[in-house]
């Protein structure tokens, strides 16, 4: 497969930036993963952190080279990551739980999945079209869908920033799940909250016609110009879907070429992966595999239970 990708994150006007991206691909598969800590409760980059190690190497496990059931891969992957949060608090003796919201990719055999808890968001966008998005689990998202506020209050209305399902919480997170078929050109642009509560759905689906190289560096200043003193951290990752040919490299220019990336070459055992270091480019190693392999072995052994329950 082959695909052209690039990420970028800064931290606006904040002390800390808090958001977290990456992504791994074997010859077959590819996850995109981006993560935004909740600045409302205590070490928010550590959750966001901590999830992104757990989801990654839940995928370095399972796709050999491509993930089997990848809808039940991305549910369970977040539900033990959200497990390993709280694996981390007890380790490490917080006073509290961080938090964090989290949005996901798989994508393989030209079919994208994705899921995700809170507001980070996924778009998929064709042509300057926004083919779709995920809905934020926010109140004020609710409150859109039922007609009790406009699509312009979104960013005044005192509910904005209130969410109902995260990473870290005292109850299991409610994983939402959706899917797509790829054709050539197709973008999935993850980000944060600090990105689109900047920028209209129609300007976003404009931008990225150009490559994604130019497009991300250029939302992302245009988020920053537009919030001004108050900006939030602002983060996107994006992929333009090349398709499972090799694509011809003729006509693109050379920034073009050197975001692109072939598995053609890689064996059926071989990964790759970002998603080793934080945002300001420090180890994330906060945790070791055996702990994470711990926290999915609960949330598994949990996941069966509550099947047998429903039986």
């Amino acid at each position: 497969m082959q695909f052209s990708v690039y990420q970028q994150s800064h931290i606006g006007a904040r002390k800390q930036n808090q958001d977290r991206m990456g992504y791994s691909y074997t010859r077959d598969a590819l996850l995109l993963v981006l993560a935004d800590g909740m600045g409302g409760h205590a070490h928010g980059e550590v959750a966001a952190t901590v999830a992104l190690q757990t989801i990654s190497l839940l995928f370095q496990q399972q796709a050999t080279p491509y993930v089997k059931k990848p809808e039940q891969f991305l549910q369970q992957a977040i539900l033990a990551a959200h497990e390993t949060i709280h694996r981390h608090r007890q380790v490490k003796g917080l006073s509290e739980t961080p938090r964090t919201t989290i949005v996901a990719a798989l994508v393989q055999h030209n079919t994208a999945v994705w899921a995700h808890c809170g507001d980070s968001r996924l778009y998929w966008l064709r042509d300057g079209q926004v083919l779709g998005r995920t809905r934020d689990h926010s109140h004020i998202e609710n409150l859109i869908a039922k007609g009790l506020v406009t699509e312009q209050q979104r960013h005044t209305h005192p509910d904005r920033n209130k969410l109902f399902n995260c990473l870290g919480a005292d109850t299991l997170p409610r994983v939402e799940l959706g899917q797509g078929a790829l054709q050539g050109g197709d973008v999935l642009l993850l980000c944060s909250d600090g990105l689109w509560s900047m920028l209209p759905d129609l300007e976003i689906a404009r931008r990225v016609q150009q490559p994604i190289v130019r497009a991300v560096p250029a939302m992302l200043q245009a988020a920053l110009d537009a919030a001004g003193r108050r900006s939030d951290n602002v983060t996107a990752l994006a992929i333009t879907w090349q398709g499972s040919a090799v694509a011809d490299p003729r006509g693109k220019a050379a920034d073009e070429l050197s975001s692109m990336i072939s598995t053609e070459a890689l064996t059926q055992q071989e990964h790759s992966s970002t998603i080793v270091r934080s945002a300001d480019g420090q180890r994330a190693d906060l945790f070791d595999d055996a702990e994470i392999e711990k926290a999915i072995a609960e949330i598994r052994g949990a996941i069966a239970k509550s099947s047998q329950l429903l039986k």
